[in-house]
């Protein structure tokens, strides 16, 4: 198991051996450093790595000592494991305890991470659509236009019950919330890899919107063919 940080950057194209046109996203990962390592045999019971991603400011103004665009005790958490610059955030990767040796603290990660054509799942948090109706949250059919219809083709019907039980069950798909969810895709393919740039394209579509952060892990399902 392995896995980086980074940020949507946009969809485009790119065209396979075959000369087919494959949908890709492009994902930044560039700047992830090892911030922590986790042992299951140390306090944390389990293990992980502790990235951190995304490029902080500094602010400097005359007369004052520069300080980090970040809360100070984030700073610290940097500053105790040596690295000089903090990032903007961080998250946890589980791997296995026979691959920490792999990792250093402070070590910089990037695109060369994966290969191409591994499989990989990516989280991230899907886009808010606001207060949704069944429709478009449930994809309920709705009602019909004819028939005696009369202002109720997009409604949700019916939710209760008579004598027995006599109330709303629980999870009854009704409007609401829509979106703005922790939502993971899996089996996603490793498309290509934009060295000079430090991103990867992912085949197909990944969670979130432009410039969100998501986190692509080794996929722990492989895609059946």
């Amino acid at each position: 198991m392995k896995g980086l940080i980074g940020k949507k950057i946009g969809m485009t194209q790119v065209f396979d051996e075959a000369g087919n046109r494959v949908p890709v996203t492009v994902v930044d990962v560039s700047s992830n450093v090892v911030v922590q390592k986790k042992s299951a045999h140390g306090k944390d019971g389990y293990a992980a790595l502790k990235l951190g991603f995304g490029k902080v400011k500094k602010l400097e103004k005359e007369g004052e000592e520069p300080k980090w665009r970040l809360a100070k005790p984030r700073v610290g958490v940097f500053k105790a494991a040596g690295i000089e610059e903090p990032r903007r955030h961080t998250r946890e990767i589980r791997i296995s305890e026979s691959a920490l040796d792999d990792y250093e603290v402070g070590q910089e990660l990037g695109c060369e991470l994966f290969e191409l054509g591994d499989w990989v799942d990516v989280t991230g948090i899907s886009k808010g659509r606001g207060f949704s109706g069944v429709m478009k949250r449930h994809n309920f059919a709705g009602f019909p236009a004819t028939h005696g219809t009369h202002n109720f083709y997009r409604h949700g019907g019916a939710i209760g019950m008579s004598a027995d039980p006599a109330r709303v069950l629980r999870g009854m798909k009704m409007p609401g919330q829509f979106g703005n969810q922790r939502v993971t895709v899996q089996n996603l393919e490793i498309a290509g890899r934009m060295e000079e740039d430090d991103a990867l394209l992912v085949k197909g579509g990944i969670p979130g919107a432009k410039n969100g952060i998501v986190v692509i892990r080794t996929a722990v399902k492989k895609a059946v063919a």
